[in-house]
């Protein structure tokens, strides 16, 4: 899993609120388990209208989504955030999650943050009043800021996610720290145990 330290992205709006996971990446898609190749699934159905924000020009590269309350609600398909992640979405910024679509950004070296309503809706307003507006977002620092610096808002995330986040570490990389002493396990109990093996 790629480590997540700063994102200075652009960003793409997507001023819809209770957007489920069947929207982000319809059931028709979920063939593979590859974690690649999701990428044109992503808002399948929406991207059909030519006006949807992923295909305007002002998105293209967009690696911060913004994004209404309970984004990622619905089914729990691990796809939403593999297909956020093709696209080119290392972040997203929004006042609420589903409870299983955040979860699983964080197993996937996606960062979720939550902001206030209010916070949020600034940031609509800068998005609509700037084009090519881009947000850094600091994990270690845990804020969210303008790129000129003039807005600076902070947000919360566990010490857990934050760490496993900031060195790349999805749950078998977190196990993996550990090979030494599952391999001197493994050798020992071959050992006392050969019937098994």
């Amino acid at each position: 899993m790629d480590k997540f330290t700063v994102l200075n992205g652009l960003v793409a709006a997507l001023d819809r609120a209770n957007v489920d996971t069947d929207q982000i990446i319809p059931k028709e898609y979920l063939k593979s388990i590859k974690r690649t190749g999701f990428s044109d699934a992503l808002f399948a159905a929406w991207r059909k209208n030519p006006e949807f924000m992923l295909n305007q020009a002002r998105t293209k590269g967009a690696s911060i989504l913004l994004a209404r309350k309970n984004f990622g609600c619905g089914s729990s398909r691990e796809h939403a955030p593999w297909a956020l992640l093709d696209y080119g979405f290392r972040c997203v910024i929004a006042p609420s999650y589903g409870d299983i679509f955040y979860n699983n950004c964080f197993k996937n070296g996606m960062l979720p943050v939550v902001l206030t309503e209010a916070e949020v809706d600034k940031l609509f307003y800068e998005y609509a009043s700037f084009p090519g507006f881009r947000l850094v977002v600091d994990l270690d620092q845990q804020t969210v800021s303008s790129a000129n610096g003039s807005l600076s808002m902070r947000f919360e995330i566990g010490e857990f996610r934050k760490f496993c986040l900031l060195n790349g570490l999805d749950d078998i990389g977190l196990t993996l720290r550990h090979a030494d002493k599952i391999r001197e396990f493994e050798t020992r109990r071959k050992t006392q145990f050969p019937w098994y093996f």
